[in-house]
């Protein structure tokens, strides 16, 4: 079989259902998609590998438009995979750069880049790298060579620490009954409107405000104001992870975040 038969294959099997049951995502792999990916033509490089060709790289992120927003590589380009016309994007990107393209995502357990490289071999780009170590491993290793904010990171300390981000987490057991004991509090569902679709958690007490942070700041200030604790609400627990940084700059502290995201609530409760 042809590469460009096997990409198809690939393509046309989803292969994120068969790589979660594969035997390759065991606890002491730090890499657990790289196997599967390679067999298509899709080359990892290391953190160094990346640092040491950043000149002669088009890197491109993956991820969602506000997940770049708040932390990416310096000089990546933002191509979310969910586009539409993610493949055209591509292409066009590969007619203005002969540089090697290099993509990446959230890190080792991410497969948004391996499947973005998939694509862009398909479309006919080459050459394809992709960076699976994600944007964390980066800002870590290359702090200074990465956005936050807006801005270029001074120190790797800038970074939320997970034990940080998992004190702001609740059950969705937990979550509900603390909203419930608190009339003042404030409820926002993040979510875009078709993870939504019209139903409200909490009886018409959470309001639908979409992941942006200029449509957050109000929230956010009368929190503040007010002296109310304000509770968000996304599709699995992951986008909260980045609003973190927002609520940190904005002085904010009495937040919470729904562990699992709702799909975890309409699991439990």
């Amino acid at each position: 079989m042809t590469k460009n038969k096997v990409i198809a294959l690939v393509l046309s099997l989803g292969l994120t259902s068969s790589l979660a049951a594969a035997p390759l995502m065991a606890a002491d792999n730090p890499f657990p998609l790289r196997a599967q990916y390679e067999t298509v033509g899709v080359k990892p490089l290391s953190t160094e590998e990346l640092f040491a060709n950043l000149a002669n790289s088009t890197v491109v992120d993956v991820r969602s438009a506000y997940e770049f927003q708040t932390l990416h590589i310096e000089g990546a380009q933002s191509v979310p995979l969910s586009d539409a016309d993610f493949d055209k994007q591509i292409q066009m990107l590969s007619e203005k750069s002969h540089k090697t393209f290099v993509f990446y995502c959230n890190g080792t357990t991410c497969d948004k880049s391996y499947n973005a490289a998939v694509r862009a071999l398909k479309a006919g780009v080459k050459p394809v790298r992709v960076f699976d170590a994600g944007i964390l491993a980066w800002a870590q290793a290359h702090p200074t060579k990465t956005d936050l904010m807006g801005k270029p990171m001074v120190s790797s300390s800038q970074l939320i620490e997970k034990a940080n981000f998992e004190s702001h987490l609740l059950t969705p057991r937990d979550f509900y009954e603390q909203v419930l004991a608190d009339p003042n509090a404030i409820v926002l569902d993040i979510r875009d409107a078709a993870q939504r679709a019209g139903v409200s958690l909490f009886q018409m007490r959470d309001v639908h405000v979409p992941l942006d942070n200029t449509r957050l700041a109000d929230w956010v200030k009368k929190a503040n104001a007010e002296h109310k604790a304000i509770y968000f609400i996304d599709e699995t627990g992951h986008q909260v992870q980045w609003l973190q940084y927002f609520l940190q700059a904005a002085g904010t502290n009495q937040y919470w975040f729904m562990k699992g995201g709702a799909k975890a609530f309409f699991e439990t409760m």
